[in-house]
């Protein structure tokens, strides 16, 4: 029988936060020199940090490193949920753009627990 190895791709707060930077990318993209310049770049820079701490966090050696990068992660959703209001507040989103965007960042904190869960119990350094 063959091991399987878990891969990046197969960690699903992963695959939910990359799918979510490139959505709001595709939006801030679209904004007027000021908003893009002002919010959109924050914006954008926070859902990214996301799925990037993740796949920095498995690349990760010990479990240690790995966790550290994990909960980077929830800041990055925190500051992203702050850029989510700030946006819908200055009219820069539209409300099937922002619920989409909470709706998911809404699943992210409980993914991401359950990966450092995962990552604290199955690794032994």
């Amino acid at each position: 029988m063959e091991n399987k190895y878990l891969q990046l791709n197969d960690i699903k707060s992963y695959k939910i936060a990359f799918n979510l930077s490139n959505y709001v990318w595709n939006i801030v993209i679209k904004w007027d020199w000021f908003a893009r310049n002002h919010i959109g770049g924050q914006f954008v820079e926070s859902i990214d940090s996301i799925s990037a701490n993740i796949a920095e966090g498995f690349g990760r050696y010990n479990k240690k490193d790995k966790i550290k990068f994990y909960r980077y992660s929830q800041g990055s959703i925190k500051e992203s949920f702050d850029w989510n209001e700030k946006s819908k507040v200055r009219m820069l989103l539209n409300n099937e753009e922002y619920n989409y965007i909470l709706n998911e960042l809404q699943k992210l904190p409980k993914e991401l627990n359950q990966l450092i869960s995962f990552t604290d119990q199955k690794l032994t350094i």
